[in-house]
């Protein structure tokens, strides 16, 4: 079990020491899960030079345990949520602590200690004011979509009422995105095979991250406010030559986020609206290429159901890079250039059969700008109320190996997913 998991399952059961009573009333505790392999081979027939070498992704088995216990006598309540799994490809047992938390309420207060999934904006699987932690890791070699996000470890306080309710949430401990590496994707990197060292924020109070939304209804929608203080989930790298680098320094940048959201009923579906603007603090003027300049990000998204059991649904999504003259003119000769306007559309289809027993799905991502793009094909059926298997495909392109998606072109793969829950 990995250090970090050890300390987090330490500080859960000291938290639930005040709460032992309600615990051992079993009418009042439940334990539930399910077993699940999950299985992806990259089509291209080889693997990554220096990785593993060959053709899996992922093959892995999970036991899944969710442990929920409330109180009847005060309003809280108890959950740890956490797979233990066995990694196939490299030959290792690990433990994935999802969630691991304690509630509380108090009137039109309540609270949340401990490790948390928190999902904020209105995209579907596109992310604009939803600063928090994601798992490119499993949404690239086909694990179920809810292993995209990641829990956060920290505090979150939540106020309702009938004007305005109001949602902060306090990280303590930065946790980055986990994106795919070399040890089995293929991609681009333009600092492989130099000594690389990362330098993490500390559990410094100056280095806690602060997220809160505002939100409430007008008419038939729902209105967000977003501010974010924190960091870039996603690395940057400071080499000691642009020119020929032989170290590296992998870091992460200040970052605050200041963003809207529109969600609700009309033209007879559901239109959806959210923008945000991305202010990259350690970097205001642009003239450090390694550090990302600030930007202005916007999506519209629609979505309807046209027949019995068959949704349809599409999305614009753009950004718009600030001080772009200030970021061409530093960076270093060879590296790829970035555009200053970059852009994704998105559909999505799905059909449901057999009183939604058995379902097709497709999700597409389309990069104008860039011209590259991501398919998701899936086909998942349900044999019973406990057994059930999908399976689907990630297929990647582009012009160049730079992009987005492009650079990921040598990992199209396919997957099964097989889960029994109990």
């Amino acid at each position: 079990m990995k250090k970090e998991n050890r300390l987090l399952l330490a500080l859960v059961f000291f938290l639930m020491m005040p709460f032992g009573a309600f615990a051992q009333d079993w009418e009042n505790f439940e334990v539930n899960g399910f077993l699940m392999g999950n299985f992806a081979s990259r089509t291209t027939g080889s693997g990554p030079p220096g990785g593993e070498e060959n053709n899996f992704l992922l093959s892995e088995e999970r036991l899944r345990l969710n442990i929920n216990a409330w109180s009847d006598a005060i309003e809280a309540s108890m959950r740890i949520k956490t797979d233990f799994l066995y990694d196939n490809v490299i030959g290792t047992y690990d433990t994935d602590i999802r969630e691991a938390y304690i509630d509380y309420s108090a009137g039109d207060l309540d609270f949340r200690l401990g490790r948390q999934i928190v999902t904020w904006g209105v995209g579907d699987l596109l992310f604009i004011n939803d600063v928090f932690p994601k798992d490119w890791v499993s949404f690239y070699s086909g694990r179920p979509l809810e292993y995209l996000k990641l829990g956060v470890d920290g505090f979150r306080a939540r106020y309702s009422s009938n004007m305005i309710n109001a949602e902060l949430v306090v990280t303590p401990f930065f946790r980055p995105d986990n994106l795919p590496g070399s040890d089995r994707f293929f991609l681009s990197d333009p600092f492989a095979g130099i000594a690389v060292t990362e330098h993490s924020p500390s559990a410094a109070y100056d280095n806690t991250e602060l997220a809160l939304r505002l939100y409430g209804n007008t008419g038939n929608f729902d209105i967000s406010l977003y501010t974010y203080r924190g960091f870039w989930r996603q690395p940057s790298f400071m080499p000691d030559s642009f020119t020929s680098p032989t170290r590296a320094t992998k870091f992460y940048s200040k970052l605050a986020v200041f963003g809207f959201s529109a969600q609700g009923s009309s033209l007879g579906g559901v239109v959806s609206f959210e923008t945000g603007y991305n202010s990259s603090l350690d970097d205001k003027d642009g003239n450090n290429p390694s550090i990302p300049n600030s930007l202005t990000r916007f999506l519209a998204g629609y979505q309807r159901q046209l027949w019995e059991d068959f949704t349809l649904g599409v999305q614009y999504y753009g950004e718009i890079m600030d001080n772009y003259a200030a970021y061409k003119n530093s960076l270093p000769a060879g590296f790829p250039v970035q555009k200053k306007f970059r852009d994704i559309a998105t559909l999505r289809l799905e059909q449901a059969l057999m009183h939604q027993t058995l379902k097709f799905s497709l999700f597409t991502f389309y990069g104008p700008a860039e011209n590259d793009y991501l398919l998701q094909p899936t086909l998942s059926y349900r044999l019973s109320d406990n057994f059930s298997a999908t399976l689907g495909a990630n297929i990647f392109g582009g012009e160049t190996d730079t992009t987005f998606f492009g650079q990921l072109d040598r990992n199209d793969n396919i997957y099964l997913s097989v889960r029994n829950d109990f």
